[in-house]
């Protein structure tokens, strides 16, 4: 078989929704067609009609307060599958083959997610509190064609398929994801330079700092390149580089969160009328992040691991919201004041360059961007 084959049922037995995958990637331009089908046993609607919605939200609390369900639906939108309208899915193979599958009983259903949505992320909680983008699809069955309320239930993830009636018993949900890959073209990373002039010196510190690539996977030694050219009487004491994520939520308002995600200190001494240039590696991880709240993370599906978020890429024209994520590495120079007044003259000499870190095309995934 060409698909592995995702199901859930509901408690009653009367409706089961079918997936060929669980993640779906988005290509900046364009996002892959959520595809499935949906078994309907008629003989329990007692003739109810069949809708199926997909909603794209942001949780940013555990529980209802006073009744209020504290999440923001950032895009909705929904079908009627049975009695079926005619309209239906274009006949992708996954869907062709959840059909033959299913059988007579089956209805197919294709969204197409907008681009300007954000992908599944999720903030590290602080107690009884998280922040999270999710997906739902939710199939619900009423009387007749009118507005519905759309009530997804908390779920560990951050896209979700929900399928359900009006009860409980006939409801069934199965989580999902919208994911980016890194692009496969990588190019040379950014490369920064500034001249500072210290206090009490009419003498400048030159700083240049650069990254070999502009991307960089998961897991892997960041490799940062610096060059010093120190014309002052002040001596260089150590250097410090640190990667920065900033996460952007936008809401009704826009917030950010800076977290350091790795940082270490090198005791190189830089000193007077000098010049210095060397290569330093550093790897973030979230094993060395788990204590921070607030950090953005990748969503995950039930109980499996998850890394730092990956950056955020965009068109740019559009405007997004809900969780952003992008990344920095910070360079800064500690300089070591002389004379009677020492440390108090010294100043950081600090650069910053944009770095971009995601993960590879996965090898069940033959499309790249």
């Amino acid at each position: 078989s060409l698909f592995r084959v995702f199901k859930k049922t509901s408690g009653s037995g009367h409706i089961t929704l079918y997936l060929g995958k669980r993640d779906f990637v988005d290509y900046v331009d364009s996002v892959e067609a959520v595809d499935g089908v949906i078994k309907v046993d008629p003989s329990g609607l007692n003739g109810r009609n069949v809708f199926v919605c997909l909603a794209c939200t942001f949780r940013y609390g555990s529980e209802d307060i006073i009744g209020l369900p504290m999440r923001r639906n950032i895009w909705i939108q929904h079908l009627q599958l049975y009695p079926s309208t005619g309209e239906n899915a274009t006949k992708s193979p996954m869907l062709e083959f959840l059909l033959k599958k299913v059988g007579k009983q089956g209805y197919p259903f294709s969204f197409q997610l907008p681009t300007n949505l954000p992908c599944s992320v999720a903030l590290q909680p602080v107690p009884n509190s998280t922040g999270k983008v999710q997906f739902f699809f939710r199939t619900v069955c009423k009387q007749t064609v009118k507005p519905y309320s759309y009530c997804p239930k908390k779920i560990n993830g951050s896209l979700t398929l929900l399928v359900s009636f009006s009860v409980p018993r006939d409801t069934c949900h199965l989580i999902i994801r919208k994911i980016q890959f890194a692009p496969v073209n990588n190019r040379p990373g950014f490369k920064v330079h500034i001249s500072k002039q210290l206090m009490m010196t009419d003498k400048t510190v030159h700083l240049e700092a650069s990254l070999e690539k502009e991307i960089y996977y998961h897991g892997d030694p960041i490799t940062v390149n610096i060059k010093i050219n120190n014309e002052t009487t002040k001596v260089v004491k150590k250097i410090k580089v640190s990667i920065e994520q900033l996460t952007n939520v936008v809401l009704y308002s826009s917030d950010t969160y800076i977290k350091t995600v790795c940082s270490e200190e090198f005791g190189e001494t830089i000193n007077a009328n000098s010049t210095f240039e060397r290569s330093f590696q550093i790897t973030p991880l979230l094993a060395n992040n788990r204590d921070k709240w607030g950090l953005a993370v990748d969503g995950c599906l039930k109980d499996e691991e998850t890394h730092l978020a990956s950056t955020t890429l965009s068109q740019g024209d559009n405007e997004m919201q809900g969780i952003l994520v992008s990344y920095q590495v910070k360079v800064s120079l500690v300089v070591c004041g002389g004379g009677l007044l020492g440390g108090l003259t010294g100043r950081d000499v600090t650069v910053e360059l944009p770095l971009t870190l995601m993960s590879p095309v996965s090898a069940g995934d033959h499309s790249v961007l």
